[in-house]
């Protein structure tokens, strides 16, 4: 039997220390007299929830989303930091064995329990288990998580080969995000009581039979080893039963088919209706007895990759066919809704997933620098009919791009994919993974420099590559993206056939002529990548400014240059126009008008060529933090840019030949 109790609800607090005190203490406590040295006193902590999210709420930390705000903020890193919480003794049942189940701890520490040391952690990327059951006590369990300091640098820049520390890199600072290194318990925390026997894994995925106009599931179940008894399955919409069945125990440990389900098929938005069912697993003992049960929620969709009309032969496929029908891809980059993601509620991706949803795209890609989105997001992704793309933590690094080869980094990069693939896989949302962003060599493929994308030669990719093999043959899996021949789209190399699917465009191009003339030319299979840049709203950047200079935004302006320069497009725009905007509201104006222009044009094209081309994605959706100029449709605070209506323009027109 197990019984499942939820630590969110539970009065938390929080307190910090210079690195060790704590324990030190602790160890030596007869030395002192008087209060522990506390950097931080105790304050409320927000669980699921940031460090820095409960310093804010407060008052020790600024708002770090105005002016430079969050360079006060980086001496947080340096400091231990303890959640503490006190277990209720109802809880407790004789003869149980209680785990902790953490879903996301960032990044790593000790989790200790009445003052003694449970077990260290480490890893943003998997889930972390507990056996508190040796110190259990009586009556009043205090439980502790303490966050040791995190690795010193994985940002934006440096050698991808030695980023070898599995924390989410773009906390570190990106061209779009501040240094913001998160510490803190990011995603569900629950004790789990089991006596005698239960449901130790449940993982399943989904297809439909075009054929017989049928549903399928694997299932694979896995119970406590010598249990005894049977496993009842059932599939219900809304209440109502669809199907069920029962089945002994040996029968689903490996992966079992089950096939003729009566289900209606899952459709992207624009597509057709998302109908979504509950998957129940029930472990019953030999006399009927409901011992545990497990939930999934599913929906049924088949999915085939065929090759884009006049492509290479050896090309990779791209243009994607659902349950029978061509569907041109367009979507987004899905950059996290704010630096500290963990203190993100399901409302915030409802609000910001349903603005997606009406402008009209189907399909979100989980950039490598980020994170295994929350369970909520692909819960709401599938209610909506938006596909996701999600790529495993390995990303470029500019300087060189060429990720770890031994056995120890490969093999920890295998066990986080499994983990996301196990947490994942059953979501109809779920189009395919990639094993990361930006991945590169030369053009020979060598470690050096940048041009060619990583393949399947790589043995981190070729490893990654096996585990969905084994794990999820249903879903694609690419090495990177962008694959092929080509990182980049270059005017030089249009007709050769080696641009399958790259990254770039002609957004940075002086004159829209010269834009239109590149579109007009352009090859490329796939599109996962393009940009152009577009200034906030006049209100959002006076807003966030602090103290700061709103105007001019040039490069000699600290306000514009926070994070990066290159996106911005004065130069530009006074060269179309002629002359300098007289003030900050004419800047903005020429700019979102320049953005909506130009990025409709790069939809568009790629667009009007389906299917000789498979999809376009613009980096990105929606800004993480308050910036002044960015490759966005949404502003950090959920107001859509005019490029968000030209590009929905183009999203919601039916492609002009879905014919293959």
């Amino acid at each position: 039997m197990k019984k499942i109790f939820n630590l969110t609800g539970l009065d938390w607090t929080l307190e910090g220390y210079t690195p060790f005190v704590w324990l030190f203490e602790r160890q030596y406590a007869s030395l002192g007299e008087g209060d522990p040295c506390i950097d931080v006193r105790p304050i409320p902590a927000q669980v699921p929830g940031s460090v820095q999210g409960s310093l804010r709420i407060a008052g020790i930390l600024p708002d770090w989303n105005i002016g430079t705000n969050y360079r006060a903020c980086e001496w947080v890193e340096h400091r231990h930091w303890m959640y503490r919480t006190s277990l209720p003794e109802d809880w407790f049942e004789k003869e149980s064995s209680f785990y902790l189940e953490c879903q996301g701890l960032d990044y790593s520490g000790w989790v200790y329990l009445n003052g003694q040391l449970v077990q260290e952690f480490e890893g943003t990327h998997i889930p972390h288990l507990f056996d508190l059951t040796p110190l259990i006590q009586k009556s009043t369990n205090i439980l502790e998580i303490i966050f040791d300091q995190p690795p010193r640098w994985l940002g934006q820049f440096g050698y991808t080969s030695q980023m070898t520390e599995w924390k989410p890199r773009f906390n570190y600072t990106w061209d779009w995000a501040p240094r913001l290194v998160q510490a803190g318990i990011w995603d569900t925390i629950r004790l789990v009581s089991i006596r005698g026997a239960a449901i130790n894994s449940f993982w399943c995925t989904t297809d439909y039979d075009l054929a017989t106009a049928s549903g399928s599931l694997t299932v694979v179940s896995q119970v406590s080893p010598g249990a005894d008894g049977s496993i009842h399955l059932s599939l219900s919409q809304e209440g109502l039963l669809v199907w069920n069945s029962e089945y002994m125990i040996h029968d689903l440990a490996r992966g079992f088919l089950i096939e003729g389900l009566q289900v209606k098929p899952w459709w992207p938005n624009l597509e057709g209706d998302q109908p979504l069912y509950t998957l129940t697993c029930k472990l019953q003992d030999s006399q009927g007895q409901e011992l545990d049960r497990e939930f999934r929620q599913v929906g049924f969709k088949h999915v085939e990759w065929e090759p884009c009309v006049g492509a290479p032969e050896q090309a990779d496929p791209w243009i994607c066919i659902i349950n029978g029908r061509p569907v041109f891809l367009q979507g987004v980059n899905f950059a996290p809704l704010q630096v500290n993601f963990a203190d993100l509620k399901r409302e915030d991706y409802r609000v910001r997933l349903s603005q997606y949803r009406t402008l009209g795209l189907n399909l979100f890609r989980i950039n490598a620098c980020q994170y295994l989105e929350k369970e909520w997001f692909y819960e709401l992704c599938d209610e909506m009919g938006l596909m996701i793309w999600q790529e495993f933590p390995l990303t470029s690094s500019g300087l060189e791009n060429w990720p770890p080869e031994d056995p120890v980094r490969i093999e920890e990069m295998a066990s986080i994919a499994r983990s996301f693939i196990e947490r994942r896989q059953h979501h109809v949302s779920l189009l395919l993974w990639s094993g990361g962003n930006e991945l590169q060599g030369d053009f020979e493929g060598k470690k050096s420099g940048i041009g060619k994308p990583c393949g399947l030669e790589h043995p981190m990719l070729k490893r990654l590559a096996e585990v969905v093999q084994e794990l999820d043959p249903i879903h694609r899996y690419i090495p990177s993206s962008p694959c092929g021949p080509r990182a980049g789209a270059n005017p030089e190399d249009f007709g050769k056939g080696l641009n399958w699917d790259v990254h770039g465009g002609a957004a940075m191009l002086k004159s829209l002529d010269e834009a239109q003339d590149y579109w007009a030319k352009d090859d490329a299979l796939f599109r996962s990548e393009i940009y152009c840049p577009g200034a906030s709203p006049v209100e959002l950047i006076r807003k966030y400014a602090g103290d700061m200079d709103v105007f001019p935004p040039t490069v000699e302006n600290p306000y514009w240059t926070r994070l990066t320069s290159w996106w911005l497009d004065w130069r530009r725009l006074v060269s179309a126009y002629g002359r300098e905007p007289d003030n900050l509201i004419e800047y903005v104006s020429w700019s979102q008008a320049e953005q909506a222009t130009r990025i409709s044009l790069e939809m568009k094209s790629c667009k009007d060529r389906f299917p000789r081309c498979g999809g376009v994605l613009l980096w990105s959706g929606h800004d993480t933090f308050p910036l002044t100029i960015n490759s966005s449709l949404i502003d950090f605070d959920g107001n859509l840019k005019p490029a968000a209506l030209a590009v929905s323009n183009v999203w919601q027109e039916a492609p002009r030949n879905r014919g293959l």
